[in-house]
């Protein structure tokens, strides 16, 4: 009787968090704990165990009645999802309510779930370290604003220095003010000037990190009418961030009634989050406010990084994933110095010959979808995938490279939104490398052997493809128009080289 065949290796290890806030507790499910971990799953629950702490110095008991019954429903839901690491923390109201040992030592019954309690300065740590995660080498400093507490931490190329915690969370700050704006304003003030390095924080870029402070950006994006929304590495320069509180600013009253989209629960902690916002802003004013979707949770990841793991670039590590394997088994490497001439050609800086890196990387990418909208969806893919690493503008780079790669012009392409993102120079550079990809990919197939020997050359007057001999019958007409344009991007005349022997033949 033949052996029972052993269950396949999974690909990758799901790996899991689950924040207990002040406000919320989250589940994120992240398909492995690598250098750029994608999630699968994503979902919050607004439970408000922290509403009431100032006061009774408990936690709130239909909060823990909520969060126990969501607590139950996460913990079968990682069980089914196969995670085999999952890592629970707790942070302000569990760690500064007098019953939080109590509330989680019922967790644990009732669950089986470890829950870590983090202390204030752990927990301001694992933000720098979550926001480092997908900004490497961060220079600035991090505001992670939870519903029970703010952590403001001084962060230099990629460490974190100074930190602190502060009872400012707008959950708890509404609770210490009775609800009275102008005193909870005087609260804050108060706590910040006992913050000896606080000023010396000025000019620097400021990293927002927490959930009320991502509905803030959101409502700035649809107030000024910013065409891609995506809260990450989303900026506001120093110079516009005053306008965020004059007069009826985009998160007053008038504009909730507007937005019915935002829970009731948010949409009453919003003034106090745009208070402490404003407050900060004041004593310590930055170069600019840059949004950041990763903090805490991110965080318990990238902490159990091998320091090798964590010089990894994120941007590259996250495209290899969503690329996959190449159909045929055209590497990377080998389409870039296909394409490297172009690059010099158009003098590009390193910020831009890394995204043309990451475009070759996915330049195979779409292959499966329906011909008549490959380049459509090539483009979309590249705009809103969930990759760090990169701004919006790089998003928008990668969009109109791997749009046009796939056949689409600027008139074809489903918006403007790549294109209001990019000065026009960049917009041709990202065309010059989704035409030389293009040109590669029709010349070879996405055969690694029939790419092998080719090059381009090019010269002040000239855009020159050399072919090896043995493979000049893969030069056709489709080749040659391809070649042409990519030559017309570049003001260039299109040569074919006459042919010679070569040894890669």
């Amino acid at each position: 009787m033949p052996s029972k065949a052993a269950e396949p290796k999974p690909l990758f290890e799901r790996v899991a968090v689950i924040d207990i806030g002040s406000n919320s507790i989250r589940l994120v499910v992240y398909h492995d704990a690598g250098r750029a971990p994608l999630p699968v799953f994503n979902e919050k629950v607004m439970c408000s165990i922290g509403r009431g702490v100032e006061h009774t110095g408990k936690l709130s008991p239909e909060g823990v009645t909520l969060a126990l019954a969501t607590l139950v429903r996460y913990k079968s839901m990682t069980d089914a999802m196969g995670v085999s690491r999952l890592e629970v923390v707790a942070t302000a109201a569990v760690r500064d309510a007098r019953n939080g040992r109590d509330f989680v030592a019922q967790i644990e019954r009732e669950t089986g779930l470890s829950v870590r309690i983090l202390s204030g300065s752990d927990e301001a740590e694992l933000s720098a370290e979550g926001v480092v995660s997908a900004f490497p080498r961060a220079d600035g400093f991090v505001g992670d604003l939870g519903g029970g507490s703010l952590e403001l931490i001084d962060v230099r190329r990629g460490v974190a220095g100074d930190r602190i915690t502060l009872p400012l969370g707008p959950l708890r700050l509404m609770d210490a003010a009775d609800g009275n704006l102008r005193r909870g304003r005087h609260i804050v003030e108060r706590a910040f000037k006992q913050i000896p390095w606080l000023g010396a924080l000025r000019g620097r870029p400021f990293y927002a990190v927490g959930g009320s402070w991502r509905t803030m950006a959101r409502l700035h994006m649809e107030a000024t009418k910013y065409p891609l929304h995506i809260i990450h590495h989303y900026k506001i320069d120093a110079g516009k961030l005053r306008s965020l509180f004059k007069g009826s600013g985009p998160w007053s009253a008038r504009a909730f009634d507007r937005r019915a989209q935002l829970s009731r629960r948010r949409v009453d902690l919003l003034p106090w989050a745009a208070m402490v916002m404003e407050a900060l802003l004041d004593r310590a004013p930055p170069s600019r406010l840059v949004f950041s979707a990763w903090g805490l949770r991110e965080g318990c990841l990238y902490a159990r990084l091998p320091a090798k793991l964590k010089a990894h670039d994120p941007l590259f590590d996250a495209v290899r994933v969503i690329a996959g394997e190449s159909r045929f088994g055209l590497k990377p490497g080998a389409l870039f110095g296909f394409i490297t001439p172009i690059l010099m050609a158009r003098q590009v800086d390193d910020m831009l010959t890394r995204l043309a890196h990451a475009v070759c990387t996915l330049s195979d990418f779409a292959w499966s979808e329906h011909p008549d909208y490959r380049a459509v969806q090539a483009y979309r893919r590249a705009l809103l995938m969930p990759v760090v690493g990169t701004d919006h503008a790089g998003r928008a780079f990668l969009a109109v490279a791997l749009g046009t790669r796939y056949g689409a012009s600027l008139d074809a392409l489903p918006d403007r939104i790549a294109v209001q993102l990019l000065p026009s120079d960049h917009v041709r550079t990202a065309q010059a490398v989704g035409l030389a990809v293009r040109l590669a990919y029709t010349l070879s197939g996405g055969a690694p052997d029939l790419l092998a020997g080719a090059r381009l050359v090019a010269s002040d007057q000239s855009l020159t493809l050399e072919v090896p001999a043995a493979r000049r019958l893969l030069v056709g007409d489709t080749v040659m128009r391809r070649l042409e344009g990519l030559a017309r991007n570049l003001g260039l005349a299109a040569r074919l080289a006459p042919e010679t022997k070569n040894a890669a033949a």
